[in-house]
């Protein structure tokens, strides 16, 4: 019979405290998260997967999308499109076509089926300041996933997290939006979400939006609860459109080291029930250390399990389990009937 195998739930959990308060001073792997003890891992983290390298290994980019994916306009070729868009409205212009009116012309507008109050309100505003009437491109008016290179302004210091309610100006439009934050990978397909916009680098961010053209100017606003006016909190500009582009969530479970013998080990505390191990079994562990290993076999009944590491694992090193999850920007909430229709 293993140690400990008659501990009850608050004694785990004490122990499992006792343990990490002697590992707190390592801040080196903030993706760490505690495998709940009443809930089998398996089910907390179905959407997971372990990849055997984040930059090589395949993720299939259609994969168990969301119900919003059926509602957005995707391209075959982006950059063909855009060329092709474009060159239709240089010729369009140029060509002194009947859609379009020479520059530096005077035009009236006029504008049917306007509700009178909107139209009311709108009359009051062009007294106080100019009203722009823009045209859109053609697929301008479609919703895509669109993606931002975005970085913090130097004068706002609150953190920026992510999925938190923004206001993107792009270009004449300005829309309210919940972006996810990854880093920019130019080296892999996958790319790892941040948890905050650092101040000082470029990320990427990436929300549901009508689509536009690369390249536009970007201002991010933020609505603080004690002002009345919207503070600059990033400053960037439009990358790209590509539903496809997978920005992955990472996880990293803990271990500990119960037993060593040469190069096995037994570790407890990453899983509670042998279930558990057998589910991930496949997945590959590491250590802080640098050491590299695979699940052999559960041990007893609360989840200890028995590995085999490619070195001698040291008695006060963690060992870990990565995962990930692919994630998606929020769908903005005045945006739900769409998603419904």
């Amino acid at each position: 019979m293993m140690e400990g195998e008659n501990l009850t739930k608050e004694q785990i959990e004490d122990e499992i405290r006792k343990i990490k308060e002697k590992h707190a001073e390592d801040e080196e792997f903030p993706d760490e998260v505690d495998t709940p003890i009443d809930v089998p891992a398996r089910r907390r983290f179905a959407k997971y997967r372990g990849l055997k390298s984040f930059r090589t290994s395949s993720w299939d980019p259609k994969e168990s999308l969301p119900p919003e994916y059926a509602k957005i306009y995707a391209f075959d070729n982006f950059t063909r499109t855009q060329k092709h868009v474009l060159a239709k409205a240089l010729e369009m212009e140029q060509g002194g076509s009947d859609d379009c009116i020479p520059a530096s012309s005077y035009a009236t507008l006029h504008v049917k089926d306007v509700p009178t109050g909107v139209a009311s309100k709108l009359c009051m505003l062009a007294k106080k300041m100019p009203i722009i009437a823009c045209g859109l491109l053609q697929h301008e008016s479609k919703i895509s996933v669109l993606h931002f290179s975005v970085k913090k302004h130097d004068t706002y210091t609150a953190p920026i997290k992510a999925k938190e309610e923004l206001v993107f100006h792009v270009g004449f439009r300005q829309y309210v939006c919940r972006p996810i934050f990854s880093s920019d990978n130019i080296n892999s397909d996958k790319h790892k979400m941040e948890r905050f916009l650092h101040a000082g680098q470029f990320s990427i961010a990436t929300i549901y939006a009508p689509i536009s053209f690369p390249p536009l100017p970007l201002v991010v606003l933020k609505c603080e609860a004690a002002s009345t006016s919207p503070s600059v909190a990033a400053v960037g500009s439009l990358r790209s459109i590509d539903p496809d582009r997978i920005i992955a969530k990472k996880i990293i479970l803990t271990g500990y080291p119960q037993r060593v013998s040469k190069l096995k080990s037994t570790v407890r505390y990453m899983f509670h029930n042998p279930e558990d191990v057998r589910w991930f079994k496949p997945v590959e562990v590491w250590s802080k250390c640098g050491r590299r290993g695979l699940i052999k076999e559960p041990v007893g009944t609360h989840g200890a399990m028995k590995c085999v590491f490619n070195g001698v694992l040291q008695q006060h090193d963690t060992v870990c389990m990565s995962l990930f999850k692919r994630m998606y920007p929020k769908w903005p909430q005045h945006w739900f009937p769409l998603l419904g229709a």
